[in-house]
């Protein structure tokens, strides 16, 4: 008793109003009391559910958002397979995606405005976990039907020889491969640079140019754009992607979740 009325005599100060008067019927709550009722019954509604969705997360009952930065590439390569998850798992969930070199990813992560991070990002260590997904190998690709579609191995000079694009992508890895080519000697042809990926498979698909590109990437687009990719005549550095997370999202039911389903299909 003492310790609510030392508790109710501060919120009195504080509001200026007795909040609660002694009447024949006992304690009944002043006109300001009834007024505070209401919003004070939603806010503590609110905390109740964050903390209880904290402890519970139930994938079909959620209605959550979460923000994924990644590049072009892993839009490509991962959203068709997890919004197919998700519509069978968890059809309430949205998932927004930003560019991993269009914001502060660090500071974004650090403060909670980015659940997820994927792709290859050395920058990110200090309070960050993260998970291996698998190692990108590279491919050369290029139209069906193309000069170099003639069942032989890809050469060195017919590499050099044949007319590029190459995607100036930064946050990819992508530019180490390109300097590699350049170290090995190899002068490519390029007739053409754009800065993103997302473009490349249009750009095959009607032209005869070729492109060095990550081989998961030449899977999802082989077949819509009709194009083929072989191996390529040198040996290029392996771009480790992985998935990352802040620490203030380590235990959080939710995030634990999504991550655990996006390790367990994409890890290889």
């Amino acid at each position: 008793q003492p310790t609510v009325s030392n508790a109710l005599n501060r919120l009195r100060q504080q509001l200026g109003d007795e909040l609660f008067l002694r009447t024949s019927k006992g304690m009944e709550p002043t006109a300001y009391a009834m007024q505070l009722a209401e919003p004070i019954a939603y806010a503590l509604a609110s905390i109740e559910a964050t903390l209880n969705e904290r402890t519970r997360f139930e994938p079909l009952q959620t209605r959550r958002k979460f923000i994924i930065a990644m590049t072009d590439i892993g839009e490509i390569y991962f959203l068709p397979t997890l919004m197919k998850m998700l519509a069978d798992l968890a059809p309430e969930i949205t998932i927004s995606t930003l560019r991993t070199t269009g914001v502060n990813l660090a500071e974004d992560m650090e403060r909670g405005a980015i659940d997820l991070a994927i792709g290859w990002l050395p920058h990110l260590k200090t309070g960050f976990f993260q998970q291996r997904l698998f190692v990108h190998d590279h491919v050369c690709m290029f139209r069906r039907d193309h000069p170099l579609d003639n069942g032989e191995p890809l050469t060195t000079g017919a590499f050099a020889t044949a007319d590029h694009v190459v995607v100036a992508a930064a946050g990819t890895g992508h530019a180490t491969v390109d300097a590699t080519i350049e170290k090995l000697g190899i002068r490519r042809r390029v007739i053409l640079s754009v800065p993103h990926f997302v473009a490349v498979g249009h750009i095959l698909a009607s032209t005869d140019l070729i492109a060095t590109v990550p081989e998961r990437f030449a899977q999802r687009c082989e077949q819509p754009f009709n194009l083929k990719y072989v191996s390529l005549p040198m040996k290029l550095p392996e771009i480790g992607i992985n998935l990352f997370w802040h620490s203030r999202f380590h235990k959080e039911p939710g995030s634990k979740w999504l991550r655990s389903m996006i390790f367990n299909q994409f890890t290889s």
